[in-house]
């Protein structure tokens, strides 16, 4: 499939492709430029796939963000006196 890049940029992505990979007006998408191409990834399968590269480095059953909100909780507040 070809398609033209319009003067600001814009490159209309075929019904086609945004129906195959479930994609609507006004959804983001993330662009990768990988080997020379550009890809459009859909949004959620970017988090997805970026979730899971993280994933590699936790041990099972460890969960980071309920970490953080114990730290943060922990902390004591500091106050500050204009």
């Amino acid at each position: 499939m070809r398609t033209v890049i319009k003067k600001n940029g814009a490159v209309a992505i075929p019904a086609e492709y945004r129906k195959i990979l479930g994609l609507k007006a006004g959804d983001e998408v993330t662009l990768l430029i990988q080997e020379g191409e550009i890809r459009i990834i859909p949004q959620l399968q970017a988090l997805q796939h970026a979730r899971a590269l993280v994933r590699r480095f936790i041990p099972e059953g460890r969960n980071l963000s309920d970490e953080l909100i114990q730290d943060r909780r922990a902390e004591k507040p500091i106050i500050y006196h204009p």
